[in-house]
């Protein structure tokens, strides 16, 4: 059996190892000045400080989503079996952490990764948050027989990378990759409004953004497994159909209608 695990993770700043990046220089901050000053290091010319994207080390945890789907066999489509998401509204981050690794660590080897942008931002941020929270996350460091650091193998697929050969082009954005198959992804919220979002206590909402992130990249695999003959013609179609289906029946939200009406459109193609 193939099994695979989709993923995407969104983040706010670790204002504590901010701190101790800045030392002295952050003595008398207060956290929207320390943001700001953070910020500093990395904004580009003509760039608010205040929301500059930071290095994966001064990231932690808001959410990860994901989702789980398994096949019989090479011939035999993907049947998605769990779509999930906790934030740390309701979850603390070392609890989100190994959870996670638990759902690495099922089967031997364990799942494949699938995601975008994963290799350059995803799992470097899961490395650097076990090494800050101390939990443990043998396998997603190899231990469930499974190399998810290395970018050019099977057991990480970053569909960001391979549509880019490896940014050998440039690197697509979700959305620009989903507009291929005429889904328009990231509608209900963007990443810049996380922050501000966790900060309202909107947990929730940034957890439905998440799943739905998830969502548009399964569709995306399921595409781009036909097209590199992953997948054949009649499995992608089940794949897709019976994706549909499971959108349509467990999550039934306005955020997913678009992904179930791009899914049936698919499988009928």
């Amino acid at each position: 059996m193939d099994r695979i695990v989709v993923f995407d993770i969104e983040t706010i700043p670790d204002l504590a190892a901010g701190r101790a990046l800045l030392g002295e220089a952050a003595e008398g901050l207060d956290d929207a000045a320390l943001r700001e000053r953070l910020g500093a290091r990395y904004a580009r010319d003509g760039q608010d400080a205040a929301t500059a994207f930071l290095k994966p080390p001064l990231h932690a945890i808001a959410c990860l989503a994901l989702l789980v789907a398994e096949r019989d066999g090479h011939d035999e489509p993907f049947r998605v079996r769990r779509l999930a998401a906790r934030h740390i509204g309701d979850t603390p981050e070392a609890e989100i952490l190994a959870l996670f690794e638990r759902t690495l660590a099922q089967g031997r080897p364990g799942p494949v990764l699938v995601g975008f942008n994963t290799s350059g931002f995803d799992i470097p941020v899961l490395r650097y948050r076990a090494m800050a929270t101390g939990v443990a996350m043998p396998s997603l460091h190899g231990a469930n027989g499974r190399d998810y650091g290395y970018r050019f193998g099977k057991d990480h697929l970053d569909l960001a990378d391979r549509l880019s050969g490896f940014r050998a082009s440039p690197m697509p954005s979700l959305a620009e990759a989903c507009a291929l198959l005429g889904l328009t992804a990231k509608a209900a919220m963007h990443g810049a409004e996380v922050e501000p979002a966790m900060r309202a206590g909107r947990g929730a909402e940034v957890a439905t953004y998440c799943e739905t992130d998830v969502a548009a990249t399964f569709l995306l695999l399921l595409r781009w497994l036909q097209a590199t003959g992953g997948l054949g013609g009649g499995a992608a179609r089940a794949g897709f159909a019976g994706f549909a289906a499971f959108l349509e029946e467990h999550r039934a939200e306005p955020d997913f209608a678009e992904h179930a009406l791009v899914a049936a459109r698919l499988a009928a193609a």
